[in-house]
């Protein structure tokens, strides 16, 4: 084994799919319709479809000798073709009759994403409910946000991964729209159904082997499907990723030893660094990042893929062989590390204390300016008061309240208890804790 994703990275379940004797699978439960379809049809003898289905599986077309076969031929699917009909005796002169390469190339692959799409639908859920899970215990947890890297004003902790829930329901609901583009196709060499009409036939051929696979046909193809369905999919499960990516992100810089306000788990027996014995790194955030990066590279050779020439070309072949493992493999990893972040995420309330009082009041100017206009201040006046009161207090070093108390200007509106009533961080979260359980009642109980 020499790629990762073939031994480290994706479950299973997943990497089976794309396994290379399951893709072979595929493509010979696509030769079963086809000759099921046939015989239906009246095209060929019902005696020779019942041998193409029995023998039409890696029980009888072995790899192995399709491989040798492909040696010859340098072509796989006529390698898989002459295979099939070898171990099917007298039946094997009706395998692939007026089928071209795409039609079994195609709608194997219309099967492959089908199955690994369930399962990134399945723990995209789980993802989902979990950072819901979180977003509800820490609804009212205050803790300072930030903008540009900087201190703003609070919000809670739950209102920060509602913000994440949200735009993972979203993604995993735009993926389950994209189930419409997952389609085969069954319309000959260049998408016309010639050979089909030959033997009097439309595209009913075509209609009958895709209700056997429980997928649908293209409206129109070529001799391939259109590659903007794989663009559209290989984008928006992009852009679930991109989400996972963002909350690995927050993770990682939330535990920094300065900030240490989250903190992905850390094992009893886990190490942190060979050197250095105190270090609690986080390395699944860090390899979500990482594993993003590469999900994300795949979206331009999906694009590239589209604009394939006449009727097509090969240019899609190769690189499509490492695109959609790679996206649909390292997405899965990606998911199931998160949840297992936010599982057991480790939340550190008094550090978050200790952060909102960082800037000694100087994140509640906000607060206190809205105070001085609901009493009649002037909105930009009020706003420079603040500025300027924000940066003498920042450079003296001492606390806005004892600042603002000493300013006559804003003593004339609001007396001592009205400051620190306004400069109190639980009264500045606005609908945080609202929005919050809104969110959750949005997602709870959707269907995905």
């Amino acid at each position: 084994m020499i790629h990762p994703i073939d031994y480290r990275y994706g479950s299973k379940e997943m990497r089976d799919i794309f396994d290379e004797e399951k893709k072979l699978e595929y493509q010979l439960r696509v030769e079963a319709a086809l000759a099921d379809a046939l015989a239906d049809l009246n095209k060929i003898p019902k005696s020779a479809a019942v041998e193409i289905k029995q023998k039409a599986n890696t029980d009888f077309v072995k790899l192995e000798r399709v491989k040798e076969i492909e040696k010859e031929t340098k072509h796989d699917v006529m390698a898989l073709v002459m295979a099939l009909t070898e171990v099917c005796g007298s039946s094997g002169k009706y395998v692939h009759l007026t089928a071209t390469s795409y039609d079994i190339v195609d709608t194997a692959q219309a099967l492959q994403i089908r199955e690994a799409m369930k399962i990134l639908l399945a723990k995209g859920s789980e993802l989902l409910r979990t950072c819901l899970t979180v977003s509800e215990k820490y609804e009212n947890l205050v803790m300072v946000g930030r903008t540009h890297g900087q201190h703003a004003t609070p919000i809670t902790l739950g209102f920060k991964f509602a913000n994440y829930a949200d735009k993972l329901g979203e993604d995993l609901k735009r993926l389950k729209e994209d189930e419409r583009y997952i389609c085969g196709k069954f319309s000959g060499a260049v998408g016309n159904y010639a050979a089909q009409k030959i033997y009097g036939l439309g595209d009913e051929l075509e209609k009958k082997i895709m209700e056997n696979l429980g997928i649908r046909p293209a409206d129109i193809s070529t001799q391939v499907v259109p590659r903007e369905n794989l663009a559209r999919i290989i984008s928006d499960i992009t852009i679930l990723a991109c989400t996972v990516e963002q909350m690995a992100k927050e993770v990682r810089n939330l535990q920094r030893t300065e900030i240490f306000e989250l903190s992905e788990p850390f094992g009893e027996k886990q190490v942190g660094s060979s050197a250095m014995a105190h270090k609690r790194n986080p390395v699944n955030a860090e390899n979500i990042c990482s594993n993003v990066r590469v999900i994300r590279s795949c979206v331009y050779p999906a694009l590239e893929n589209i604009a394939l020439e006449h009727e097509r070309d090969l240019t899609n072949s190769a690189c499509e062989r490492s695109v959609l493992p790679t996206v649909f493999i390292l997405t899965d990893e990606i998911l199931t590390r998160m949840n297992k972040i936010l599982s057991n995420i480790m939340v550190f309330p008094e550090s978050m204390k200790k952060n909102l009082g960082l800037t000694k009041g100087a994140i509640m100017a906000e607060s206190v300016m809205t105070e001085l206009v609901k009493k009649g201040m002037g909105r930009q006046e009020a706003h420079e008061i603040l500025r300027q009161s924000s940066l003498k207090a920042l450079s003296a070093g001492s606390g806005l309240k004892e600042i603002l108390l000493q300013n006559k200007e804003i003593t004339k509106y609001l007396n001592k208890s009205e400051i620190e009533d306004a400069m109190n961080y639980n009264n500045y979260i606005g609908l945080s804790v609202e929005k919050t359980e809104r969110m959750i009642q949005k997602w709870k109980d959707a269907e995905l």
